[in-house]
């Protein structure tokens, strides 16, 4: 791992990663947005633990990163997991709600900015989550944009995904991370995958095969000075795919929904995952699962990769 800079952030680290810290062992961050508002209990704390082995079993120290007691909690022990996977009023943090969260104690998830925020604070490179945000159908007239894709411009932390979540207008967010100089690498394949599905019918921008391969690249962008990170958008594996012709009429009639419902900002994401989990009888939550673990086993491989990089 690289020198972690001096920060005043009151960050509290578990001592599995306080140990990995010491040995120089990579690390790879987790969300917490995914247990709060992504899925249900127990199956939000069952895919934790089977994310957190998956990670183990490659080679890396897993880091779930929350905000509990006023502290950016970098790895949550079992105990804290658990709370957090049944805490129903948990703060939905982003870049705005940090210091908010932390100042008054409460209690905090951290979406992919977030996360990318604390990641970086603790000198951790390489993340793994389900989808990132991104913009939202309709954008042109509510301006609902995520915040992770300007995070992904400006923190210099790589992110392992299935692409952005179906739910959005993809040809605008690969638009926008186009504007922000956001490098969107497809791993192993062509095609920009769409979360729950292979393909989403839009050519990535760039291709690369392994995660050597991308720890050079990540490497190569903090010698030229550039800011920010890089999107790495990993397929869902064949076995768990829903085909997006499948998804898409029922993404449809969520959106409709949610509009009709009068639901807005941080709430649209929730509903709609909620709701697709519903119209495909737990086929998009068993799918969630998949490709979050996969996810989680190629960031492990790039952080790997990234210690061996370093000692050549």
């Amino acid at each position: 791992m690289p020198a972690t800079p001096d920060t005043p952030a009151p960050i509290r680290y578990a001592p599995e990663v306080l140990d990995a810290r010491a040995a120089d062992q990579p690390i790879v961050a987790l969300e917490s947005t995914i247990l709060t508002h992504g899925m249900p209990y127990p199956q939000n704390l069952q895919m934790a633990g089977q994310v957190e082995a998956d990670i183990r079993a490659s080679g890396a120290v897993p880091a779930t990163i929350a905000v509990m007691e006023g502290h950016i909690r970098i790895g949550l022990e079992p105990e804290a997991l658990s709370r957090l996977a049944q805490t129903r009023d948990a703060m939905k943090l982003s870049r705005a709600d940090l210091a908010v969260a932390l100042a008054s104690g409460r209690i905090g998830a951290t979406t992919v900015a977030a996360t990318m925020i604390c990641a970086h604070l603790a000198g951790i490179e390489v993340f793994a989550t389900g989808g990132i945000g991104g913009v939202h159908r309709g954008a042109e007239i509510s301006f609902d944009i995520s915040a992770d894709l300007q995070e992904l411009a400006q923190t210099r932390v790589t992110v392992v995904a299935a692409g952005a979540k179906a739910i959005l207008d993809l040809a605008k967010t690969l638009e926008v991370l186009e504007t922000l100089g956001v490098p969107v690498i497809a791993y192993g394949q062509d095609a920009l995958p769409a979360f729950w599905s292979r393909d989403s019918g839009l050519r990535a921008p760039l291709r690369l095969d392994s995660a050597s391969e991308i720890a050079a690249s990540h490497l190569m962008r903090a010698r030229l000075g550039l800011p920010g990170g890089q999107l790495v958008a990993n397929p869902i594996p064949r076995e768990a795919e829903i085909p997006a012709s499948t998804l898409s009429p029922l993404i449809a009639q969520a959106v409709a929904e949610a509009e009709a419902q009068g639901i807005q900002a941080k709430d649209v994401t929730p509903f709609l995952l909620s709701r697709i989990v519903e119209l495909t009888e737990g086929a998009s939550l068993r799918a969630n699962i998949a490709l979050v673990r996969s996810n989680a086993r190629l960031a492990a491989e790039i952080a790997r990769a990234l210690a061996v990089a370093r000692l050549a």
